[in-house]
């Protein structure tokens, strides 16, 4: 087991607070722990306004704070979600294998590691911090932040990205407050990157842009399955290699070589047409992506004899593998982190500090994801009153908004604490009625101004989710995509996809009350328990945190 040797405690009031900080490069974020449970989490960006942002999270620092009415001096441990030192310790050993074309990438790295180190040297001294510093491993705390957030006690772990530590891929077994270990791989071999490679091909922007490669693909055929099955090499033991032939960036920065060009043809422009080209080398990145997940799932099983699985990792937010990764492997029960991504690894450092190295019993189980800044109705006030913005005070706000949804209106949601992670699940949320034909075309031109190939996401309450979906499992936080039942599919076009599926997310009574009475009352209407669900933002803007965001 990971679990290093209990540290005591003394503390006046008997309260843990842990702080979890990822300032490692894009998706910066902070999360609160106190006694082991999430009071506070939220992604720089939102505070910023700037997408995926790479600055270090003082708002989301300062949010956590006050969130959780304390001081930094009351704070026991900081937590980041890195190894410097085993970093530049692995970069080493990369520079080596590959001399002397890795020559630049190490001096990079030795540059990066310097900056991790001199991020940790500024919060101490911006926050007078004086307790204790605690670096995890990335893939440990993408790790810790799926398995201790999970409701079981026993599960396989897979935590796939596109690197931390220089690893890209973790498989790993959590029991009771241990992880152990049971296979890494390292970068360069990172499906994660062969996915960002080919996004940035597609013309799109990577490490951002992979969700719009996942909805292009339905569009696609399998022109090129067989081709990319031949850069990704699965081994006896069950670990893969990628053909860095075609994907050197490990040396020279570039995301593909001019053989990827050569073999697949010049790579599309940033805001040009798509073609059916474009659609295919998409389909087949998907497929592979899901073929080579599926082998590590099924030989994580083998490791673990677990029904459960844990994911996590920025791979970990691609839905369409989640879902085969449920329906074709042993596994029984999945929980997939809804902050995947390099924010999670924040709450994943906090939460292994609590229980790997503390030892501190489990109480706590992630079942929503409002953890973020909440707004008071005057403040709300205030801020429309400086727009000059007329409004009233609405006693059913539920029964108004299903009404304007019923009319054909787009009605942007706002309520409560804003979410963490990439999906809106029902407080910064624009929501359509999904029986209209045209309504997809409609958001995303003249209100989301993005590409016209992308789905948007069905919310359905949760007691009538699987009259609508075949092989249903449930989906809180929009991280399956399930097939729509063929007689289904046709009473919701705006959320069906070009090949009948749809990224459910189902909403409790217990975890959102109103967001799901909203939806109710939208049923009582139309006799639909579905509403069509997307981000509160526009294309290229993060999720709107505050009123003024909103407006």
């Amino acid at each position: 087991m990971l679990r290093d040797k209990a540290v005591q405690i003394e503390k006046g009031d008997g309260r843990l607070n842990i702080l979890g900080i990822n300032c490692f490069s894009h998706d910066t974020s902070a999360c609160l722990l106190k006694d082991g449970e999430v009071v506070a989490f939220a992604e720089e960006e939102r505070f910023n306004r700037e997408k995926h942002t790479k600055s270090f999270p003082d708002g989301a620092i300062e949010f956590c704070l006050k969130a959780g009415g304390i001081d930094i001096g009351d704070v026991d441990y900081v937590g980041f979600p890195f190894r410097p030192g085993l970093d530049f310790y692995r970069g080493f050993l990369h520079f080596l294998k590959y001399f002397p074309g890795s020559y630049k990438r190490f001096a990079l790295q030795g540059l990066i590691d310097l900056n991790l180190v001199g991020k940790v040297s500024y919060f101490k001294r911006k926050y007078g911090y004086k307790n204790k510093v605690v670096f995890v491993g990335h893939h440990e705390s993408h790790a810790a932040s799926a398995f201790f957030a999970s409701p079981f006690s026993k599960a396989a772990i897979l935590s796939i990205d596109r690197g931390g530590d220089f690893l890209s891929t973790l498989l790993a077994f959590g029991e009771g407050t241990g992880l152990r270990v049971l296979r890494t791989i390292p970068n360069p071999h990172s499906l994660g990157e062969v996915y960002s490679a080919v996004t940035a091909y597609l013309g799109f922007k990577p490490n951002s842009d992979e969700g719009k490669v996942m909805g292009l693909a339905p569009y696609g055929r399998d022109t090129y399955l067989e081709d990319f099955r031949k850069l990704i090499r699965f081994e006896e033991s069950g670990a893969f290699e990628v053909d860095l032939d075609f994907f050197p960036h490990h040396l020279v920065g570039r995301w593909f070589s001019d053989k990827f060009v050569r073999k697949f043809g010049e790579p599309r422009e940033p805001e040009s047409e798509i073609d059916a080209r474009h659609e295919d080398i998409a389909a087949a990145v998907q497929k592979i992506t899901e073929e080579t997940a599926l082998s590590l799932a099924n030989d994580l099983y083998e490791m673990t004899k677990s029904k459960n699985l844990c994911i996590a990792g920025g791979v970990g937010l691609n839905s369409v593998m989640n879902a085969r990764l449920l329906k074709e492997t042993p596994f029984e029960e999945i929980f997939i982190q809804p902050a995947a991504n390099d924010a999670g690894t924040a709450l994943g450092c906090a939460l292994y500090i609590c229980h790997v190295l503390l030892g501190n019993e489990r109480n706590y189980r992630m079942e929503q994801v409002c953890y973020g800044p909440e707004f008071s109705n005057r403040e709300i006030e205030e801020a429309l009153r400086r727009r000059n913005i007329s409004f009233e005070r609405l006693e059913n706000p539920a029964r108004r908004g299903a009404e304007l949804l019923v009319k054909g209106k787009i009605v942007g949601w706002f309520q409560g604490k804003m979410e963490v992670g990439p999906r809106a699940l029902g407080n910064r949320s624009i929501l359509a009625d999904p029986r209209f034909p045209g309504m997809k075309d409609i958001l995303n031109h003249k209100v989301k101004h993005r590409e016209g190939f992308r789905p948007f996401a069905p919310s359905v309450l949760e007691e009538d989710a699987e009259e609508y979906f075949g092989d249903y499992y449930p989906s809180p936080f929009m991280l399956l995509v399930l097939l729509f039942k063929k007689d289904k599919r046709s009473v919701v076009p705006a959320v069906t996809h070009v090949d009948g599926t749809g990224r459910v997310q189902t909403v409790s009574r217990k975890v959102n009350s109103l967001y799901w009475r909203l939806i109710a009352e939208f049923k009582k209407i139309t006799g639909l328990p579905v509403i069509l669900n997307t981000s509160f933002n526009v294309r290229g803007q993060p999720i709107v945190r505050s009123p003024e965001d909103a407006l």
